[in-house]
């Protein structure tokens, strides 16, 4: 048995083998009130349900008459209705450094009174969902499969700490985490049996996944190692809040300019209701040239309170193409506007919504042309979409790039997932891979104290780029003073751009590419060998064969203490 899940921002997916075939499973969900029906995918929404909003029973499952959260597609066609109950894009929260993203703060404008609950619980609801799903319909637990989750490539290492929590709470124990892009790549593998007269050594093949909430871009090689074809990713791009719900808002606010003045609730309701109208209206096949959107006015009548407005396909297509896909020249990098100091409590979403300008950047800093290109997610089944990035990337590259398709981009991810699952069981290539950004420690100049100037920091590589999964790097040569007993923290940097930086490597001064991650915050436990106080430790990295990447300070002694990532914004 090999099982993928499709963790995603807007949706979830589960497929699974069984032998060599690799099916999709239908998801049983709440889709009306009183009404439950499979679905190939599962909306990654939650609706905190108040006590009149449904009528007893009418959100019932076939494994839990009462659910504590509505989860799916009733959920997000409810939650468009009463957006101070719809926890959404928790997946985007989750990899959010400047929140406690185990504390319940979604969702972020529910009214006084509403429970709130945290992103990982979020996660951890989907995660539970599908597992009684998959366990109601005949099949063995879920809690005793491997089961392969997959993560944006961007993900840092605190990210993939808290995916991995959020499925160890929702009783799944054995999960392996899998980069998005890389999932996508096998499913394309996996329909395609004559993949290897498709591509060749010496082929660079781009993969660019535009979710709902982020865009992710990787580069794999293919390369003949002693007659065989290897594959090998080479390269990620930074971690991107941009996608649908961007392209979702923007069309919002041209919306919004034909409606009177809305309130914060009336703009979020209307933000879903366009994200549906674009669904809808670029929906391949689609025939109709307008879509009504209705939000409830601030009247009591539901009648005379009602707004509405249309969408036209035309405005839509306008909107996207060239707000979000712009023809630019690949030497341009994205806009960085500046921000108010004071702002609501948002997801950082990048500053510049041109996607081919940090497309640009990507493949810029990269350093080689792709000859290929795959298209993974919900936004690129637009074929618009597509055409315009193919037309980007051959105004860019020294050849026109040949398009790997044939993919179902919404399940794409879970079947690829579930390929790697038959990989790891020895039934078929596995991608090269390993950690997807180089990881450093922050050490402290030992100098003396000068007034009003901290002292300034090396920066000690612990984790290259690449590192395989169940390896690990000591690093004897270098001894610390470690302060056992009493808080103390670790200051972890990373960067998806700086991969020839190899282990053990000491960076002076610190490179300004380098991204500063939440610090470890921690108090070390005395030993018998070490009580209180200072002890002289080596560090040492390990990545989990679940992909997580762990840091160690080992004494002389044999005593070993594992450093355990905050997931809290730096105080001060």
């Amino acid at each position: 048995m090999a099982i993928g899940i499709d963790l995603g921002t807007t949706n979830c997916a589960l497929a699974y083998s069984r032998g060599e075939e690799i099916e999709a499973f239908g998801i049983p969900q709440v889709v009306e009130p009183n009404e439950v029906r499979a679905e190939m995918l599962l909306p990654s929404f939650v609706y905190l349900a108040g006590a009149r909003d449904f009528a007893p029973g009418a959100t019932a499952l076939p494994w839990d008459e009462e659910p504590a959260l509505v989860v799916g597609k009733l959920a997000r066609k409810r939650g468009a209705e009463s957006m101070g109950r719809l926890v959404a894009s928790a997946k985007s929260w989750l990899s959010y450094p400047g929140v406690d993203r185990q504390e319940a703060f979604l969702p972020v404008h529910a009214p006084e009174g509403v429970e709130r609950i945290s992103p990982v619980a979020a996660s951890r609801a989907y995660l539970a969902h599908l597992s009684a799903a998959w366990e109601a319909a005949g099949n063995e637990a879920l809690g005793e499969e491997e089961v392969i989750l997959t993560v944006p490539a961007s993900f840092d290492a605190v990210a993939r700490q808290l995916t991995e929590q959020a499925a160890r709470e929702a009783g799944l124990k054995r999960v392996v985490l899998l980069e998005e892009p890389q999932a996508a790549f096998y499913s394309w593998i996996a329909r395609h049996a004559d993949w290897r007269e498709r591509v060749g050594p010496g082929n660079r093949i781009l993969i660019v996944d535009i979710g709902g909430g982020t865009t992710d871009f990787t580069l794999i090689d293919v390369k003949d190692r002693g007659g065989a074809l290897e594959l090998e990713r080479v390269a990620v791009g930074e971690h991107i809040l941009l996608g649908g719900d961007n392209m979702d808002l923007a069309l919002a606010r041209q919306v919004e300019s034909r409606m009177p003045k809305l309130d914060a609730m009336q703009m979020q309701a209307l933000w879903q209701q366009c994200r549906a109208a674009k669904e809808a209206l670029l929906e391949p096949g689609a025939e109709t040239a307008e879509q009504v959107v209705t939000i409830l006015g601030r009247g009591s009548s539901l009648i005379g309170g009602t707004l509405r407005a249309k969408l036209t396909r035309e405005e839509v297509e306008r909107t996207v193409v060239e707000g979000f896909f712009p023809h630019v020249p690949l030497e341009e990098i994205p806009q960085r506007g500046r921000r108010a100091a004071l702002t609501e409590l948002a997801l950082p979403f990048a500053s510049d919504a041109r996607i081919t300008a940090h497309l640009a950047q990507f493949l810029k800093q990269a350093g080689a042309a792709p000859t290929h290109v795959l298209f993974n997610g919900g936004v690129l089944r637009a074929g618009l979409v597509r055409e315009r990035l193919i037309s980007a990337l051959n105004l860019w590259l020294p050849k026109p790039v040949v398009v790997l398709d044939g993919e179902d981009l919404m399940l794409a991810v879970a079947r690829g997932a579930a390929y790697f699952g038959l990989a790891r069981q020895g039934k078929g290539i596995r991608i090269r891979g390993g950690v997807a950004r180089t990881y450093y420690v922050g050490i402290e100049d030992a100098l003396p104290a000068v007034p009003g100037m901290a002292a300034p920091l090396k920066a000690l590589t612990v984790a290259p780029f690449g590192m395989e999964e169940g390896t690990g790097h000591e690093f004897p040569q270098r001894k610390f003073g470690l302060y056992v007993g009493e808080p103390v923290e670790f200051r972890i940097f990373s960067s998806t751009v700086r991969r020839a930086d190899a282990a053990g490597d000491l960076l002076e001064p610190m490179p300004r590419e380098l991204e500063e991650m939440p610090p470890m915050e921690i108090t070390l436990a005395p030993t018998k060998n070490h009580p209180r106080g200072v002890t002289p430790v080596t560090l040492a990295s390990y990545v989990t064969d679940t992909g997580v990447l762990e840091l160690y300070c080992v004494a002389a002694s044999g005593d070993r203490w594992k450093l355990e990532f905050s997931v809290r914004e730096r105080k001060g």
